[in-house]
């Protein structure tokens, strides 16, 4: 699904007006109507409504669901901020048609006006129609004040699209104090590019997607800089398995993982990615791993290490291999930084970093333009930071300078979280839709780095490995959480629950073929 910016989403509205066709105010009045009808749902016409207006088009919105209410018999009051004396005209609109019903209390604050704020109840529902998705710049002065006033009181509070104060895609220069913190969001027709990330969680509340019937046609033709993955658009990328194949067919992966102490992460690892379709799994190690992982994962070869404790020593028949990742577990060792940095001249083939190999990288980033291209790094956002040499604000900030890095060393990243965002040297940053809160535990990312190594060593181009690996592990994820519960999800549930994920997508893509 393409994830529109906020000049798209304006673009979407003005085609439809055009395309419809239907007037801006009658397109507003189709949008209040709608928000109506799921305030209504929740609160009766006992609950008493405060409605904070702004100047353009969400403050539109908000008088219009004051008429609305009003006419249901909700007990409303209205707060319309026209600081400037400058209402857009559907906003102008409505508040005309405000002024001519019954038993609604509207308060216009000018330039020139005390604004003496109402008393606000735990009782008291509160409309936020103040700014919307639009806001390029952090509120300051009386709008700030205004929001920090709604945010100090106990009532409930819904915010129109977005809560005002929340720019709808970058927050890394905002204001976190003067920004509304709703209770539940009313989004029109799609998340904003903001909800998907975790910082915004906070300000939205409970989050519900109005369909007020833009024209679909737009979407269809409008040009992604994000897209949120869809199961039938994943399960278009598997190949499908020939009959006649065999073991050599799908690949020999090489898994560098876990020092003494650590062996669980090769473990995992190379059990993810022998779930995951691979032909033949090699798994480094240090000697002293060596009956662990011969007893774990019977299936898996064992290429030890010179030492007994680390990694110290790079594989020298990288050509041997159709894909190589490295990182689970390795420690930071002075040699493993050195055994890190020879295996990377030797391998001539994309690579998988994950873990302790990019907290390597990090510590000398020139090391990154000798990468091989079309390399994969799998860093959470600290690990990332660091690669970066800065503490970003926000995940807008981050993926702005991992999508630089990626585009100046034709690499990619897959930043781990909640939407999971895959960054490829160009074309659209995609967001995961699978997963859930049960996958925050250790081992996970391990886990991912086995899935991305098998789907490697089987001939997936390196996109294709980022958005089917995020995918089928995060659907392995919600597999073992409808199974057992997000509280006590482990990742070795995860990893038993692969084959599942993979026979979901598997039957998708015959659905799709026939």
């Amino acid at each position: 699904m393409k994830i529109l910016t906020n000049s798209q989403c304006r673009e979407w509205d003005q085609y439809t007006i055009e395309q419809e066709p239907i007037s801006s105010f009658d397109l507003m009045e189709r949008a209040a109507r709608t928000l109506t009808e799921a305030i209504t749902r929740r609160w009766n016409n006992e609950t008493p409504v405060k409605v904070f207006a702004g100047p353009g088009n969400n403050g539109g919105d908000a008088l219009a669901i004051a008429r609305l209410l009003n006419e249901r018999n909700y007990d409303v009051e209205v707060y319309l901020f026209n600081i400037n004396n400058n209402l857009s005209s559907d906003c102008e609109a409505n508040r005309e048609l405000l002024t001519m019903c019954d038993n609604v209390t509207l308060v216009e604050v000018t330039g020139g006006t005390q604004f003496d704020p109402p008393q606000l109840q735990a009782e008291d529902l509160i409309i936020d129609g103040l700014f919307g998705s639009g806001l390029n710049k952090p509120l300051e002065g009386g709008f700030a004040a205004v929001v920090r006033y709604i945010n100090q009181s106990e009532a409930t509070v819904v915010s129109i699209d977005v809560p005002s104060g929340l720019m709808g895609e970058d927050n890394s220069l905002n204001n976190r104090n003067h920004i509304i913190r709703a209770d539940l969001t009313l989004t029109i027709q799609q998340h904003k590019l903001a909800f998907y990330f975790a910082e915004s969680q906070e300000f939205l509340g409970q989050v519900e997607v109005l369909d007020i019937q833009l024209d679909p046609y737009y979407v269809h033709i409008a040009e992604p800089s994000f897209v949120l993955l869809e199961r039938k658009d994943v399960a278009a990328l598997l190949h499908p398995r020939n009959r006649f194949s065999h073991k050599g067919t799908y690949g020999h992966g090489l898994l560098i993982a876990g020092q003494v102490g650590m062996a669980g992460a090769s473990v995992l690892g190379a059990k993810a990615a022998l779930r995951s379709g691979i032909g033949l799994l090699t798994v480094h190690a240090p000697l002293r791993n060596n009956d662990i992982l011969q007893i774990a994962v019977p299936e898996a070869m064992v290429d030890l290490d010179d030492s007994d404790d680390c990694f110290t020593t790079a594989n020298t028949e990288a050509e041997n291999y159709q894909a190589i990742a490295i990182g689970p577990g390795l420690g930071r060792a002075y040699e493993t930084a050195q055994a890190l940095f020879n295996q990377i001249q030797i391998t001539g083939k994309p690579m998988i970093f994950d873990a302790d190999a990019i907290n390597i990288l990090a510590l000398d980033t020139t090391w990154l333009k000798q990468l091989p291209k079309g390399s994969i790094l799998t860093p959470h956002p600290k690990e990332l930071d660091r690669l970066l040499n800065c503490t970003c604000h926000d995940t807008f900030e981050r993926i702005r300078k991992a999508r630089a890095l990626a585009q100046e060393n034709q690499l990619y990243f897959i930043l781990k979280g909640a939407y999971t965002a895959i960054i490829p040297p160009q074309g659209p940053i995609f967001f995961n839709s699978t997963g859930n809160p049960g996958m925050a535990t250790g081992g996970s990312g391990d886990a991912l780095t086995g899935v991305l190594l098998a789907l490697l060593a089987q001939g997936y181009a390196s996109l294709e490995a980022c958005l089917l690996g995020v995918y089928a592990h995060g659907l392995a994820g919600d597999v073992a959480a409808a199974r057992y519960g997000e509280t006590g999800l482990t990742a070795g549930m995860l990893v038993d629950a692969l084959p599942e994920a993979w026979k979901e997508l598997e039957t998708v893509h015959t659905t799709l073929n026939k």
